[in-house]
């Protein structure tokens, strides 16, 4: 079958269609997660490498740089707010996709509308829409996909592509389009954050850019080839490992709204070590030990928590963020993994250094066999006084089955803006976020 068609009807749909309740609070949770990820990002390379080095060719615009504080074109904003919303790893989840749908989608929606000059239903509407076609083509092409392809920069472009076609008004062959010449510029290679290096935020950012230079053309009557998503060539059969699970993915269509199904990242690290880490902190909670009464911790895992997380010897932010060892560490002894977890105090820290030889990491075969459809992980720690404890993670804190609340949602907002817009700024932007009409602006970093 050829999904595309289905896809872009959908999408297009999601002009007029009423927005129920439940859809509208769920968008407005998936933007104000996107701002946390955002803000701390602004500040940080390659973010800041990016907007440097594209500072001459920003072009003038309504959309809003939030890297570079400058009003640009449409393009610039969406490429550079979705290369910032990815770098400090606290954006959200679709767990059946394996899928941060979150930083191309928003940016790029987010950047028309202002371009555009819409207002916050709007933008909702074209968020709900990108949402529901990237993460049905993700979970067509899973769990083969993720075995080299890094979904958040090929899958991505469709999110953004059709966001934006939501926001320029395209109809259901505009759209089609739009997200036909989207899949031909897909990209994003594992091996980005499998080592070092600052290429991984940038898959969001390109995949933004990307999908909303396809909708834009779209509108204005590019064609794209309509059987690239399932063809013998296209994109399911170049990346994964046959031409698409379209029925399953086409079946799930609004049942329910993907956008409505989002793990809130509780953790700023990678989110294949969320399990193990909510394991570890509720077996201390329970037993009352210290960091120094740890003889070992093992964890075993889904194949991606082996092979993407199992680093003993990470050394930078970037393979930090990514080390299983570092960040059970960390958590043993400071009791969370945020923020203040990667600084360079951390990452030289002697006592983290001499507990992360003590974990380890093995492939579980029952945490495999539920993946993706449960992030699990099954943690044993042995104590030097001879106790063992142990814990089967069946899913993380934020997944939908385990939500973090909408309270719980606005104090990771602050805990992660306010030291970038000041608090009384933050909590005027948070408020915006979640009660107003208008769309985000400009927001100075203090």
């Amino acid at each position: 079958m050829n999904p595309l068609p289905a896809l872009a009807e959908h999408a297009a749909s999601w002009r007029r269609a009423p927005l129920p309740p439940e859809v509208t609070h769920a968008a407005r949770r998936a933007l104000v997660d996107w701002f946390a990820a955002l803000l701390p990002g602004c500040r940080l390379p390659p973010a800041t490498l990016m907007a440097k080095a594209l500072a001459s060719g920003r072009g003038p615009g309504r959309a809003f740089s939030y890297v570079d504080g400058t009003r640009c074109a449409l393009r610039h904003a969406a490429l550079l707010n979705g290369t910032a919303s990815h770098i400090v790893e606290f954006d959200d989840i679709w767990r059946w996709g394996v899928y941060h749908p979150g930083c191309p989608t928003v940016a790029a929606a987010l950047a028309a509308a202002q371009e555009h000059e819409r207002d916050m239903d709007a933008l909702l509407r074209a968020i709900t829409a990108g949402y529901e076609v990237s993460c049905r083509i993700a979970y067509a092409v899973q769990p083969s996909h993720y075995d080299f392809w890094h979904t958040t920069g090929t899958v991505g472009t469709f999110g953004a592509a059709a966001a934006v076609a939501v926001i320029l008004d395209c109809d259901a062959e505009q759209t089609a389009h739009a997200i036909a010449t989207a899949a031909t510029m897909a990209g994003g290679l594992q091996q980005a954050f499998r080592g070092d290096g600052m290429s991984k935020p940038l898959h969001p950012g390109h995949a933004a850019e990307a999908g909303a230079l396809a909708a834009m053309a779209a509108k204005e009557g590019m064609t794209g080839a309509l059987d690239v998503l399932h063809g013998p060539a296209g994109f399911a059969a170049a990346t994964s490992a046959d031409t698409g699970q379209w029925d399953k993915a086409i079946a799930s269509i609004s049942k329910p709204l993907a956008v409505t199904e989002m793990t809130v990242k509780n953790h700023g690290c990678c989110g294949h070590i969320f399990a193990a880490l909510d394991a570890v902190r509720d077996l201390q909670r329970e037993a009352g030990f210290k960091a120094d009464d740890v003889e070992s911790v093992h964890v075993g895992g889904y194949a991606a928590t082996k092979n993407v997380c199992d680093r003993p010897h990470a050394a930078t932010e970037q393979e930090a963020r990514f080390s299983t060892q570092f960040t059970v560490a960390t958590m043993l002894l400071h009791g969370g993994v945020r923020l203040a977890a990667f600084g360079p105090e951390r990452l030289t820290d002697p006592a983290i250094r001499a507990l992360m030889p003590r974990v380890s990491v093995s492939l579980d075969g029952e945490c495999e066999a539920a993946f993706p459809g449960q992030r699990s992980a099954k943690v044993t720690i042995a104590l030097k006084d001879g106790r063992s404890l142990f814990r089967h993670q069946p899913t993380r804190r934020g997944d939908p089955d385990a939500p973090l609340s909408d309270a719980e949602l606005d104090e990771k907002f602050m805990e992660l803006s306010g030291p970038i817009l000041g608090p009384a700024r933050a909590r005027d932007f948070l408020r915006g976020l979640r009660e107003g009409s208008a769309l985000p602006g400009e927001a100075a970093l203090s």
